[in-house]
């Protein structure tokens, strides 16, 4: 097979990055491009996107991309873009952009939330989407709008995607997470849209994961320089979609957590759970590759850790996240722990002063210093993760033999440990780009160099990473191969 040159711009809600895939035969290999910042933008009307800014880093990531695969012999042949879901961007009747998107921890949606659901009962809307609920679901966020009319709703990838070669599409991974998709067809549920009061034309057409776009504008490629043309396709856009793909199971009876700044915490699926003993626990049915549903939880994440670091540095307590994790692995075990998922810990800022306080109010004894708030978060996502995987478990009824922990989380072995402690079962962690991974094993395979289903794409990716695998400690069962 031919080997190829691609890029996988991969887009988180904290960092950014470009990375350059090589595939082909015997070969899948990832290199660092261009790495950049991202976040929220607070103005004195909410929380934003800096869109324009992020378009540039892609731009420059690309370039660079790109030239990394020529000074290696070779040329940039396919880019794809992923990032997280829910948030969009906004265009008018000639494509051009209404303002900054807004970011999803902005508190807007709070006031429309009962109207949507006094337009269609929560229950309806699961069973036709088969979402969980978050205030930030992009259906909330749209009736949040002061105007809708005359415009076009592209989210994230798709919105940088027509940026780069001019075609508007709605890419199925990520629309899933919109709360306006139907959950068996993985389309449009048009009736929904119109129940709704929103434009009939504001979405454009769904396209599944595994095609081929466009070649990017001329415009673009002179942007880049490149005197040849670079096609971008169609992947898991959702991030966790992609990361899923990344996961390098060898035991069909896994779960995962796709961990960064959020959890997601799941099975994977060949049809989705539209229980109410499902809605009540607000498992989310999202699609992933391959017609697979990717069924899961959000928990909170590594957002609590960052944010109390960001606000320790902000006070002038300079922390170092290795050592703070060193001196919370000292700390004996049954320390207070948080609900991570309690809504408080949602927006940014002092996070520190919220946990304190929501161990106050459960009765457990308030952290004293930076190692005891960092165990205190960690214990609390371990617990968390395993009571989520055992409810996937019974939900979904999926066995779960092992569970897969991928991105950043995965490097932090005091979670990863605390996870198959709490879990009881073996965990394997890594890789941390298993995103990216997922991104360009999918654009390969669209543009033939390489073939076959989800396993044997999860072949690749574990034959190309090291894993680390932590058993439980009370249990003594080998870890899987």
């Amino acid at each position: 097979m031919t080997e190829l040159a691609l890029a996988a711009v991969d887009l988180g809600a904290s960092s950014g990055r470009v990375m350059l895939g090589r595939v082909g035969g015997n070969r899948l290999e990832l290199h660092e491009a261009h790495r950049f910042r991202n976040g929220p933008v607070r103005l004195p009307d909410g929380l934003y996107w800096d869109v324009l800014g992020l378009y540039q880093d892609v731009l420059g990531g690309i370039r660079s991309a790109a030239r990394t695969a020529e000074q290696r012999g070779g040329r940039l042949t396919g880019l794809a873009v992923d990032s997280w879901a829910v948030d969009y961007g906004l265009l008018d009747e000639r494509g051009v952009l209404v303002g900054n998107p807004r970011h999803y921890r902005d508190a807007r949606t709070e006031p429309v939330i009962d109207e949507v659901h006094r337009r269609i009962d929560p229950q309806r809307l699961y069973g036709r989407t088969g979402l969980q609920h978050l205030p930030f679901n992009t259906l909330y966020q749209l009736a949040a709008e002061p105007t809708l009319a005359g415009r076009r709703a592209l989210l994230i990838p798709d919105l940088l995607g027509h940026w780069l070669t001019g075609a508007q599409l709605a890419e199925e991974t990520n629309a899933s997470t919109t709360g306006l998709l139907d959950a068996r067809t993985g389309q449009w549920d048009r009736e929904l849209i119109s129940g709704l009061g929103l434009p009939a034309d504001l979405l454009p057409d769904v396209q599944p994961a595994g095609r081929v776009v466009s070649p990017l504008s001329a415009a673009v490629r002179a942007e880049l320089g490149l005197d040849h043309d670079v096609v971008l396709g169609t992947v898991g856009s959702h991030d966790t979609a992609s990361a899923v793909v990344g996961v390098p199971a060898e035991n069909p009876r896994f779960g995962y957590i796709s961990c960064g700044t959020w959890g997601l915490v799941g099975v994977e699926l060949d049809a989705p759970v539209l229980t109410e003993d499902s809605r009540r626990a607000n498992f989310t049915n999202e699609r992933g590759i391959d017609g697979t549903i990717r069924y899961l939880h959000n928990v909170m994440g590594l957002w609590l850790l960052s944010e109390s670091i960001r606000t320790w540095n902000l006070h002038g307590q300079q922390v170092d996240l290795g050592e703070a994790l060193d001196a919370a692995a000292r700390l004996p075990a049954g320390g207070p722990r948080i609900d991570p998922n309690d809504p408080a810990f949602l927006p940014p800022g002092d996070m520190p002063q919220r946990i304190a306080a929501a161990c106050r109010d459960a009765g457990e004894t308030v952290p004293g210093s930076v190692p005891e708030f960092v165990r205190c978060i960690v214990d609390s996502l371990a617990h968390a993760f395993a009571e989520t995987i055992e409810q996937a478990e019974r939900l979904s009824g999926r066995p779960i033999e092992v569970v897969h922990i991928v991105g950043g989380g995965s490097q932090n072995a005091l979670l990863c440990q605390l996870t198959a402690d709490a879990c009881r079962r073996p965990v394997v962690a890594g890789p941390v780009e298993a995103t990216a991974l997922g991104n360009v094993v999918v654009q390969a395979r669209t543009l033939g160099a390489l073939s076959g289903d989800l396993p044997t794409l999860r072949r690749h990716v574990r034959a190309a990473t090291t894993l680390v695998g932590y058993r439980p400690r009370s249990a003594a069962d080998p870890l899987p191969a």
